[in-house]
């Protein structure tokens, strides 16, 4: 992996609660067009790492590298305007905007325009076609002017991921997005995670192993805030520590 590629570095990432040590030296990388997976079981330190990596929680020690720069000590919104978009496992969706409107609100970070307080926002000709783009994007084309609280599960997780499309992220940090999903809700997220992986750098948290497996090129997974494993696929698959750690097996040997 050449530095080019590297959008999203951290380096022995450290939290600590007192005497709890919530993540241990955690060290990962994101590069363009890949989705880099972390799994665990609960209490793995998983979607701590998300809050450290997007600005949420302050890290004990570590350093967080963002798009070539230093922004350890950047505040959550400073992060994602330089580039960083997650999340959430819960729905932060607006229920009583429409999905547009929802990806509207998102779309106006890019052109806040605060002296315009008096213009109707639908009149925001940017934020409008931002809205439009990333709805279409994330397969919410046909439900614009639907009523975001009537939306299925799966397409609410794809609001919200259109919703952070909309701040024009370079990397994405998504917890569990398939989180309650249907065989058919599923696939069609794995469709979207397969077309944004051509253009973003993507850490995906989640706990359907066979997604997982399925879509991510690089699989780290966690045990107690420490990493006891990372590379591809098929040597995670095969790693005699996961399999006793995680998966509850010694190995296939008698």
């Amino acid at each position: 992996m050449s530095e080019s590629e590297v959008l999203l570095r951290a380096q022995a990432i450290t939290r600590r609660w007192g005497g709890l040590v919530a993540l241990d030296k955690v060290s990962l990388e994101l590069s363009r067009h890949s989705v880099h997976a972390v799994i665990g079981p609960n209490g793995a330190g998983k979607s701590t790492l998300i809050n450290i990596l997007s600005g949420e929680i302050e890290l004990s020690a570590g350093e967080i590298e963002l798009l070539g720069q230093n922004v350890t000590s950047w505040s959550q919104p400073r992060r994602s305007r330089a580039g960083l978009g997650r999340s959430y496992q819960r729905n932060t969706i607006y229920p009583s905007f429409t999905v547009l409107e929802n990806c509207r609100l998102a779309a106006q970070i890019l052109d806040p325009r605060p002296w315009a307080f008096w213009q109707d926002a639908q009149r925001c000709p940017r934020s409008s076609k931002k809205a439009h783009e990333v709805a279409e994007r994330a397969g919410l084309g046909s439900v614009l002017e639907r009523n975001a609280g009537m939306l299925s599960h799966g397409q609410k997780r794809q609001l919200e991921i259109a919703m952070c499309l909309a701040t024009d992220p370079e990397v994405l940090l998504l917890d569990e997005p398939l989180a309650g999903m249907g065989a058919e809700e599923t696939e069609r997220m794995l469709a979207l995670l397969a077309e944004l992986r051509s253009s973003h750098a993507i850490l995906l948290v989640e706990h359907d192993m066979d997604a997982v497996f399925r879509i991510a090129d690089t699989i780290t997974v966690m045990v107690n805030g420490v990493v006891i494993a990372c590379g591809s696929p098929d040597f995670v698959r095969s790693h005699a520590g996961v399999r006793l750690a995680y998966l509850g097996e010694a190995s296939d040997e008698p």
